[in-house]
């Protein structure tokens, strides 16, 4: 792919995004999505391999059916309440079907059978945009539509989605699929709150993406897609692998890593809106994702390869470390102690 095709590409996932997020009419915000779906796909095909271009086709039906189902919800309220208005969403049947194409969107149980595929399918680079960016116009709508649509359904939805995502992620060993497993789990999280606390749900996506970002460049950078790649990667780039290692325990949510800040916070709110089953619930889940995480980590840093058979060993890298992961790895591990100054911004 050239250069230029490439930027054209990036401005226009910005240019989606930007008019996503910043729209206050059905239509607008439709658009945005649009550019957003078909600016991605080159991305994910570029490489014109049979799974990526299977990866892509998955990706345009599933992202095709969410936004007419956007489409239908907007009009189906627009029908009866005369309203336009993303934040105007009061229909019950409106407000069913926005919550399962936004859903279906984000790649939140029981709409995530795509996510895995398609993020096994592209390139590490396009797998952080389809992780991260992607995802922040989608979460953007349910944040102004979060007071219209139904408490408990979005809590059944978030508790499914930790626990397959966790549940499915335990047996691989690609490491593309193991952070989109880590990604479903982490919607969860942020939906189970968004009801009560949107701006909780803001600040758990944002640190997410610190924190994915941050892996998905260190594992670009030693061009590790599995696991057996991964475990020896040792020698290859040894201060790399140990930023991995912290954000990996980062983002299984351990203290006292600023992976565990937004889940102590939910647990919180969750207990002071007497939903103590559900915040019990949500916890033993993420459980499940901490045996995969460590595992990760146990490769990076702590295994040699468990065979004895003679295989080229990588030797150490003598470009120093990107300092934007460095920066990223910095904050994804060190903001626990400065909570109440993120909180009261």
């Amino acid at each position: 792919m050239t250069p230029q095709a490439k930027l054209i590409f990036t401005i226009s996932l910005i240019l989606g995004t930007t008019i996503t997020i910043s729209s206050n009419h059905w239509v607008m915000a439709w658009t945005g999505l649009e550019i957003n779906t078909l600016a991605i796909l080159p991305l994910i095909s570029k490489s014109h391999h049979p799974r990526a271009i299977e990866a892509a086709t998955k990706y345009f039906l599933t992202q095709a059916a969410a936004s007419t189902l956007i489409l239908f919800s907007s009009m189906t309220n627009a029908w009866y309440t005369g309203q336009w208005d993303i934040t105007q969403m009061t229909h019950p049947l409106s407000c069913l079907i926005l919550t399962s194409a936004i859903a279906m969107k984000l790649g939140l149980a029981p709409f995530h059978f795509w996510f895995p595929e398609v993020l096994q399918g592209s390139p590490l680079t396009t797998g952080l945009l389809l992780s991260t960016v992607m995802k922040f116009p989608p979460i953007t709508l349910l944040l102004m539509t979060s007071h219209s649509l139904n408490p408990t359904l979005l809590t059944i939805m978030a508790i499914l989605s930790a626990a397959l995502g966790g549940w499915m992620g335990l047996n691989q060993t690609q490491t593309r699929k193991i952070l989109a497993f880590s990604s479903i789990s982490h919607l969860g999280w942020m939906t189970i709150v968004i009801s009560y606390s949107p701006k909780l749900t803001l600040l758990n996506f944002y640190i997410y993406i610190l924190m994915t970002t941050a892996i998905f460049l260190a594992l670009n950078t030693n061009k590790v897609l599995k696991l057996s790649t991964l475990m020896t990667t040792w020698t290859k780039n040894p201060p790399l692998n140990m930023m991995l290692f912290l954000t990996l325990l980062s983002l299984a949510g351990l203290p006292p890593l600023t992976g565990f800040l937004p889940k102590w916070l939910i647990i919180q709110e969750l207990t002071k809106q007497s939903m103590a089953p559900a915040a019990m619930m949500i916890s033993m889940l993420s459980l499940l994702g901490l045996f995969f995480y460590l595992r990760l980590a146990y490769c990076a840093t702590i295994t040699l390869p468990p065979h004895t058979t003679n295989h080229m060993k990588q030797w150490r890298n003598s470009k120093p470390t990107n300092t934007s992961i460095a920066v990223l790895t910095v904050t994804s591990t060190m903001l626990l102690p400065i909570s109440p100054l993120i909180l009261t911004t």
